[in-house]
């Protein structure tokens, strides 16, 4: 379950929340890494530990600290914030970086992305997978919707890129609610991520209880079993209750009754499908 459902920054507060999680039959959460000092993940990576939460981590950038800036600067500065994420990340136990590591979120250059843009991208990121792999910790690459960024918006661009990078420690990530958007046909645009595929979010069309909206999850869980992948399955789920993050993910109405509702019936959904 990815806690951005709750807060960009996971605490002692957050505790009777993953207990609950745990007891609701969760193997594991997402942790949102975007501030906080090294002892706060060192705690938060113990408390998980303790319940028995495996660990994956998501984050995103910012325009100052962009891979496919034409800036050496912002280049600089994305692949310094990447590797504290990535020490972060390590520190709460986390196996997987998720999310659109590429280019910041919401920045738009008004045109297609360029072969430039590609080759800043694929550079910057192969620096990156090193320090991932030295923490053994695998790169997730999310391509997002085309109202969320121009850089990566299929999931054929997001294959190209991680060829490019060609790297061990650096994969693709498939959300059901960006393919939902940007794919004519999911099914066929997943399949071709066979054997690249390190990463999976489940997330309604409208971003609320899964299985509740328009996203085809016959054809999703059908193809994840016929390709083979066997890895992380992420509720990702958005609300109100934090305005930045409601404003950020474009949430203006209130998708569920409760917090709750979405991982208790979002989990019997997931085990429905998968028992199929």
């Amino acid at each position: 379950m990815n806690l951005l459902l709750w807060t960009t920054h996971v605490t002692s507060a957050h505790d009777p929340l993953l207990a609950d999680l745990r007891r609701t039959g969760y193997d594991g959460v997402e942790i949102p890494i975007f501030e906080g000092t090294s002892a706060d993940y060192r705690t938060l990576g113990a408390k998980l530990r303790d319940l028995g939460l495996g660990t994956t981590a998501v984050t995103v950038m910012s325009p100052d600290a962009s891979p496919i800036s034409p800036d050496a600067k912002a280049r600089a500065a994305a692949v310094d914030r990447l590797r504290w994420v990535l020490d972060r990340a390590a520190e709460c136990g986390a196996e997987v970086l998720c999310g659109p590591l590429h280019s910041p979120l919401g920045v738009f250059s008004g045109v297609p992305a360029t072969a430039d843009e590609n080759a800043r991208g694929v550079e910057t990121l192969r620096t990156v997978a090193d320090h991932a792999a030295a923490h053994g910790i695998t790169l997730a690459i999310e391509y997002l919707n085309r109202f969320e960024n121009y850089f990566l918006t299929t999931a054929a661009d997001n294959l190209r890129l991680v060829a490019a990078v060609n790297h061990p420690a650096c994969g693709c990530m498939w959300d059901t609610f960006h393919a939902h958007i940007e794919e004519k046909n999911p099914a066929a645009a997943l399949a071709a991520l066979r054997g690249h595929l390190v990463h999976v979010h489940l997330s309604e069309n409208d971003r609320g209880t899964p299985g509740t909206g328009q996203v085809n999850w016959r054809a999703t869980f059908d193809t994840l079993r016929a390709i083979g992948y066997d890895r992380w399955l992420v509720i990702e789920a958005f609300g109100r209750a934090l305005p930045e993050l409601a404003a950020a993910t474009r949430v203006w109405r209130d998708l569920f009754a409760d917090p709750r509702d979405v991982y208790t019936a979002g989990l019997a959904f997931i085990r429905e499908n998968l028992a199929r």
